[in-house]
């Protein structure tokens, strides 16, 4: 049923930021410290590589420019306000700013994908930025106007990428993991200059480090970003970007499992309050008898989704249609 197809493509979809969730504990106990560009280089660039000898597929035509407009959106300048945004504001903050991103997509969304806005996605975005703000927010964070404008210029970045995805498609012929591919490899080559003259290359790296960039790269992004954009071309742009709201929810946890971070009342009510904005943005199903009804060639009622007659049961024909009547037509003497 189409219902059960949206609620599997929804949990595997949630994957994604859950496992993006996890990127905060994997840089402070693997990687090596002050290096968020080369992390975010490492995580796209290599998984691009890696998949684009897979699928040994390169774009053609229209889609060169198209490939390096949403690697650009989607990895590489999102990931580089991403970590802008994360050393000039304290963790809260960032991810507040950042909760924005579905508010922006539900407008994009009305503008280039022609879809209707409705009061529940207005509410689900509201209490999605509520949830993230009770969740991560603490009273003695402070603003800084770069780290603000980074993490909305992020949140925009990601916004239009998944709306551009969601318009322009997948070409035909080209698989999810390739297309993927293209993208990773755009961003990160676009990381990589900036790396190189922003950071340069560490001196040395241990165990811990090559385990914790082989993390990020092979499940961080290459699994992650296949299973994120797979989700956009079958959920709604809207339901897709309010299950990012999953990833400080995972932080959170991971943070409570591994690092002995405490939890107050509020913060469980902010993680109560994002689950509930993800629910309400998930697409909802019409039951068969609201959907148009049209007559078939006896007679019948039928529901235009294919199911058959209206009011018949499993294991049952339905009635069939009375047989002509059996009377001589009148005739008039000669």
């Amino acid at each position: 049923m189409k219902g059960d197809r949206i609620a599997a493509d929804s949990a595997l979809t949630v994957l994604a930021p859950l496992v993006w969730g996890s990127t905060y504990l994997v840089t402070t106990e693997l990687l090596p410290p002050d290096r968020p560009l080369l992390a975010a280089t490492l995580r796209a660039l290599p998984a691009g590589l890696i998949l684009l000898a897979i699928g040994r597929t390169l774009p053609r035509g229209g889609w060169w420019w198209r490939a390096a407009v949403l690697g650009t959106l989607n990895i590489g300048a999102f990931l580089y306000l991403l970590f802008v945004a994360a050393y000039h504001l304290p963790g809260g903050v960032a991810a507040l700013v950042m909760a924005v991103q579905p508010t922006i997509v539900l407008v994009l969304s009305a503008l280039l994908l022609k879809e209707r806005i409705t009061r529940t996605h207005a509410a689900a975005c509201a209490l999605g930025i509520v949830g993230v703000g009770l969740l991560a927010l603490t009273p003695g964070a402070g603003l800084d106007a770069v780290g603000v404008g980074a993490g909305l210029l992020g949140a925009v970045s990601m916004a239009t990428g998944v709306v551009l995805t969601k318009r322009w498609g997948r070409p035909s012929g080209v698989g999810l993991l390739t297309f993927t591919g293209w993208q990773l490899t755009a961003g990160g080559l676009l990381l990589l200059p900036v790396t190189l003259l922003g950071e340069g290359l560490p001196g040395s790296l241990d165990g811990r480090n090559a385990a914790g960039f082989a993390y990020l790269g092979l499940v961080g992004a290459l699994l992650a970003y296949a299973v994120w954009f797979r989700g956009v071309e079958r959920l709604p742009a809207l339901t897709v970007s309010v299950l990012g709201f999953a990833s400080p929810l995972a932080a959170m946890a991971l943070g409570y499992a591994f690092l002995d971070e405490t939890l107050s009342p509020v913060q469980l009510a902010g993680a109560l309050t994002v689950v509930v904005a993800v629910a309400l943005a998930l697409p909802r199903t019409r039951k068969a008898q609201d959907l148009p009804r049209a007559r078939d060639g006896r007679g019948l009622l039928r529901a235009r989704n294919g199911r058959g007659p209206l009011g018949t049961r499993k294991g049952r024909e339905p009635v069939p249609p009375p047989p002509p009547s059996r009377r001589k037509p009148f005739s008039r003497a000669s």
